[in-house]
């Protein structure tokens, strides 16, 4: 169990490092245009999915995300003690990671809360179709291609990041740690509540509706 919540905390560090990374090396470079700035968020952060969800993989299952966590509990994969473990381990690692960030950057380590604004409706229902979809990927995967999720899961979350309006968080423990960059990718701490909301939503719908249509892994 210290190897899987390990591996968990690592992965979702080394998550955040590539979200909070790219955008503030991507400032840092000049590129003004937002658009840039998302193309290279969503670069790296495809590139590390790949890479953390191999190399994990076989350690602790590379969820690296509360939402697929739950969703594992919600098909019985998962005991309630360890789903706890891994979201805690996953928060921390979230946190962890802000830190080395900005510590990479020579920025403030305990920065003031995000100044992003993201909320709103669109926003919400952003982010209940890309939680959806990013299981959809996933257990979608393991039924077709166990083989392939790795690449599946970078493949959907570099295009997410253009697709829906949020730029697909679709994760609670990345949400949460982003509250505490006051970078590009960062998000203001009032409107995280509503962005988690929105992901357990996209859970839920994922539950009642994935078995039926790809059935149960």
């Amino acid at each position: 169990m210290i190897r899987k919540l390990a591996a968990e905390a690592l992965g979702t560090a080394l998550l955040i490092i590539s979200v909070l990374g790219s955008g503030i090396m991507a400032a840092d470079l000049g590129a003004g245009n937002v658009a840039v700035m998302l193309l290279a968020n969503a670069i790296a952060t495809g590139c590390m999915l790949y890479c953390i969800i191999t190399v994990l993989g076989p350690v602790s299952g590379a969820h690296f995300n509360p939402a697929v966590t739950l969703a594992f509990l919600l098909r019985r994969k998962l005991p309630p003690r360890q789903a706890t473990l891994y979201v805690a381990a996953q928060i921390a690692g979230g946190l962890a990671g802000v830190w080395i960030t900005h510590g990479m950057f020579d920025l403030d380590l305990l920065q003031t809360a995000s100044t992003m604004h993201r909320t709103g409706g669109a926003q919400w229902f952003s982010e209940v179709c890309a939680t959806f979809g990013l299981l959809f990927v996933i257990f979608g995967g393991l039924k077709a291609r166990p083989e392939a999720v790795p690449a599946l899961v970078a493949l959907y979350i570099t295009g997410a990041y253009w697709f829906t309006a949020s730029t697909s968080f679709a994760n609670p423990a990345v949400t949460i740690a982003r509250g505490f960059s006051d970078t590009f990718a960062g998000i203001y701490p009032g409107h995280i509540p509503g962005f988690i909301i929105a992901q357990v939503v996209g859970v839920g719908l994922a539950h009642l509706i994935l078995p039926k249509l790809v059935g149960r892994h």
